[in-house]
């Protein structure tokens, strides 16, 4: 089958990937530099699934700026493009998808689109309204960063919105790229309004949790109980479990903020009081964060890795962030250590490419996930982290 993925961040990448195995894959980005990289088989993102897929010699790949040649003729389109959220509107910026379908209809006159970037609920009904057509579907995706290919091929479950001929090819497309095309996967047909729910009420639970437990953590903290043993106890809980419990300076990157905020909004006109609760929860602990080190009086405080967690190349929206920005708006020096950052300063602060010198010159280094690297100053690190997990 003919398929062209649009836009190639984490998600479109490790799908386009996986699918070329298998079937002629266009893939679409405006980013020429990603393009070019793609086509000589360099992979731009940190996923070791995606370095593998591009040692295969004989993968069905071609990356192209140009939309005229990603629209020719596919039989299924993919959307993928970034949504970012826009605080000024206070919710999904969803012009890319708008824009990647009304350009896929103009271009065919009729090919199935799935869409796979988060929009807000309710989003794809319009857009099968306005365009007439019950040939745009809705299939979230639950990928992590640094993992993307592992996913897809070990999916926790596939659910597509939408329950026509088109959408079960295309879960038996996405059946297909799962290791020994696993028929065991839990499969949902649903309206895409409910698929949109599902997304974003996943992430917020997500989210949630996490919450829950830097405020257990923040509690323990200003009270001087050990809070490692406090989660363990409940973790024995099986309804609790010990798992996703690993406290932190607030949940980041780029779907759990946003797709907070954007639940949020969708709940304009319905009560509610932990979605809000959620959302207001983060700020609270990057303030407590940021508090406990001002409190320590440091002139230069050390910023150990800007990127979300390990094994991710992304500095979107990571909660160290905004720690950062409190203690700064404070007077105090920060610096930074992030050997993926090319730059020479992050938002004014210097940025360190040699770890021993960084270490000398903090006075106190704060890191959202302790590193085996930090072994030796570990009488300067200030760390929430226990169990030494994402």
């Amino acid at each position: 089958m003919k398929i062209t993925v649009v836009g190639l961040g984490y998600v479109g990448l490790s799908l386009a990937a996986l699918l070329s195995k298998i079937h002629a894959v266009t893939a679409y980005d405006i980013n020429k530099r990603r393009v070019d990289q793609i086509n000589k088989r360099e992979c731009p993102l940190d996923d070791n699934g995606l370095l593998e897929i591009f040692k295969v010699p004989d993968i069905k790949l071609n990356a192209t700026i140009k939309s005229e040649v990603a629209f020719k003729d596919p039989e299924l389109v993919i959307i993928c493009t970034p949504t970012n959220y826009n605080i000024e509107t206070n919710e999904f910026d969803t012009s890319s998808v708008r824009s990647v379908i009304e350009n896929v209809i103009k271009s065919i006159s009729s090919v199935p689109i799935f869409i796979k970037s988060t929009v807000p609920v309710g989003f794809t009904k319009k857009m099968k309204d306005k365009y007439k057509t019950e040939d745009i579907y809705y299939s979230p995706e639950f990928l992590r960063e640094g993992s993307a290919v592992k996913d897809n091929q070990y999916p926790s479950r596939i659910i597509i919105g939408g329950n026509t001929k088109n959408a079960k090819k295309f879960a038996e497309i996405l059946l297909g790229v799962t290791v020994g095309n696993d028929q065991n996967v839990p499969l949902e047909f649903m309206d895409p309004t409910e698929a949109e729910a599902v997304k974003l009420f996943s992430n917020t639970y997500l989210a949630m949790r996490i919450a829950y437990f830097n405020e257990l953590d923040t509690y323990c903290e200003m009270n001087d109980l050990n809070t490692e043993k406090v989660i363990k106890g409940i973790g024995y809980d099986p309804r609790i479990g010990n798992y996703y419990n690993n406290p932190s300076f607030g949940y980041g990157g780029y779907c759990l903020p946003k797709d907070t905020q954007q639940l949020l909004k969708n709940y304009n006109k319905v009560p509610n009081k932990i979605i809000e609760a959620i959302v207001a929860a983060n700020t609270t602990r990057k303030n407590h964060i940021a508090d406990q080190i001002i409190k320590m009086k440091p002139n230069i405080v050390g910023v150990f890795r800007l990127v979300m967690k390990e094994g991710s190349d992304n500095f979107r929206e990571s909660s160290v962030q905004g720690v950062m920005k409190r203690i700064k708006s404070k007077g105090i020096k920060v610096i930074v250590y992030e050997p993926k950052l090319k730059n020479d300063k992050f938002f004014e602060s210097l940025v360190y490419k040699n770890l021993n010198d960084f270490i000398k010159d903090s006075d106190v280094i704060i890191a959202n996930r302790f590193s085996e690297q930090l072994t030796s100053a570990k009488h300067k690190i200030y760390t929430r982290d226990l169990f030494g997990e994402n």
